[in-house]
Parts: structure tokens; C-alpha cells; sequence
């Protein structure tokens, strides 16, 4: 895959007043309260906030599978009337079919675009290459870890050379181990890929670890309740972050505010 940004790349996402409301046996549910957010060309973006705040309707709002009830989602200044291959989307739990290999699965949307089978197959080897894969492109998704199969997830998204990629909590099953090596490997895609990139997450330090800009949601009705930039040791340096910056005294004040903002709009 090109690590070069594409000219599409320079265009923006914009939520304009966006709100959801569900219909229910009890009446109507808000689950999103007015929101507004620009997240600009190339941004890490996690959005946090307690159960039921309103991230997945907001992340899926994007994705184009939820219409909003009011307001709107562009991408470049055009509306998202729907799911378009532009905008990837890596789920909570791996959506793998498991009649195909590991390969086959990577291969399934460039095939479904019609490109030549020798093509496909070298793009997909590459995408599982970047993800550490490539020596298990054979398996059969149930032969691998929970974590490998997210893994494959990601590469079946990255290889569709998505402008923007959307992941809705994608690590919250894992083991704390598995959970931080794929941590640092998405750091390390996002960085040779240049992606923007909306993850939403219940844990605030992964929120910080992970991203360039916090979004911090109230309990339901969901609204955002803070608007963070993320800058912690080492940051002003080359390369990906290190594990260390979990225990320093920075991520721990910046998660101590977050966590106490969402405490009081909670209560």
C-alpha cells in the first residue's frame, strides 16, 4: 500500500447540530443531544464517555448506517446519505466470513470492485504484512486468536484504502496484553498511513494513549462535554509512542480531569 496521502485526504468531517432520537415502547429514547465537531484531514480522534452516551449512534451516524433526526454529516462538504467504501468500519467484535481464509477475506472488497485476482492478492498479502498476518493468510479465521482476527478485521478495512476509518471499540474483549500490542501497532499503521481515524473506547487512558484529540461525551442524552488536544511525553519526537507513557504523571493528570468531567455530568 502507498504511504503517500491521496488528494482526498484534505477534506474535513464535519457534524453540524447532528442529534438521534429512538423510538421505544416508552417513547422516544435521545441518544445523541445536538452535537457539532470538525475532525480535520489526518486526525487520531477517540471519542469516551460512560454506557449508553451516545458514541456508536454518533460513530455510525458517520459510518452512514444511522440517519440523523436532525442536523447532518459531511465529508468534504458532501452530506453522508449512506455506507460508502471511503469510510471503513472495524467493529466492536470481528465480522470475518469463515467459509473464506484469512487472504479471502482481506481480498472480499476488491474482488466485489471487480479487480484482477493476481492484483488483489498481492494488495491483501501486503495489508496482512502490516498487520503481521501475512504468514497466516491461509488459516481459516477460527484458527487464529481473538486478537489475530482483529487484526485481520483491520487489514480487510486498510486494504479498501479507506479516507477515513472508524472503529467502535475494537479492543474492549481483548486481554490488557493482547489489548496493548494492538494499541502500538495501530499507532503504527495510523502514523505510515496517515488515516484519520474516529475510535471510540470506554477507557479514557486508552482514549489518551491512543489518539491526537479527545472527544469526552456526557451520560445519555449524549453531549460533548470536553474537546481535548492530547499531548504527552515524547510526542515532540519522532516516531510512535512507547507503552512507558502510561505510567507517567501526564496521562494520569490528563486522566484524572477526564474521568472527574465525566463523574460530574454524570451525577
Amino acid at each position: 500500500m502507498s504511504t503517500s496521502v491521496p488528494v482526498h485526504a484534505v477534506e474535513q468531517i464535519v457534524l453540524d447540530g447532528l442529534s438521534k432520537t429512538y423510538a421505544s415502547s416508552d417513547g422516544e429514547v435521545i441518544a445523541l443531544s445536538p452535537t457539532s465537531l470538525t475532525i480535520e484531514p489526518g486526525e487520531f480522534v477517540a471519542v469516551v464517555g460512560p454506557s449508553g452516551c451516545g458514541k456508536t449512534t454518533l460513530l455510525q451516524t458517520v459510518a452512514g448506517f444511522v440517519t440523523p433526526t436532525t442536523g447532518s454529516v459531511t465529508v468534504g462538504g458532501t452530506p453522508v446519505a449512506g455506507p460508502n467504501p471511503d469510510r471503513g468500519v472495524v467493529f466492536q467484535s470481528p465480522t470475518l466470513y469463515p467459509w473464506l481464509s484469512v487472504r479471502g477475506n482481506v481480498e472480499f472488497g476488491p474482488r466485489a470492485r471487480g479487480e484482477k485476482r493476481a492484483a488483489r492478492k498481492a494488495r491483501a498479502l501486503e495489508a496482512l504484512d502490516l498487520v503481521g498476518l501475512k504468514d497466516f493468510a491461509d488459516k481459516r479465521p477460527y484458527e487464529l486468536s481473538g486478537g489475530m482476527q482483529q487484526r485481520a478485521q483491520i487489514a480487510r478495512v486498510f486494504v479498501n484504502n479507506p479516507r477515513i476509518v472508524l472503529m467502535d471499540e475494537p479492543y474492549s474483549a481483548l486481554d490488557p496484553f493482547t489489548r496493548e500490542q494492538l494499541q502500538v501497532q495501530l499507532l503504527e499503521l495510523w502514523q505510515r498511513e496517515r488515516k484519520t481515524i474516529v475510535f471510540v473506547t470506554h477507557s479514557v487512558e486508552e482514549a489518551l494513549f491512543l489518539s491526537t484529540r479527545v472527544i469526552v461525551m456526557s451520560a445519555r442524552p449524549g453531549r460533548v462535554i470536553a474537546d481535548r488536544k492530547v499531548e504527552l511525553p515524547g510526542d515532540d519526537q519522532p516516531g510512535v509512542r512507547s507503552l512507558e507513557v502510561l505510567g507517567t504523571p501526564e496521562l494520569a493528570a490528563q486522566k484524572a480531569e477526564l474521568a472527574r468531567l465525566i463523574l460530574e455530568a454524570h451525577g
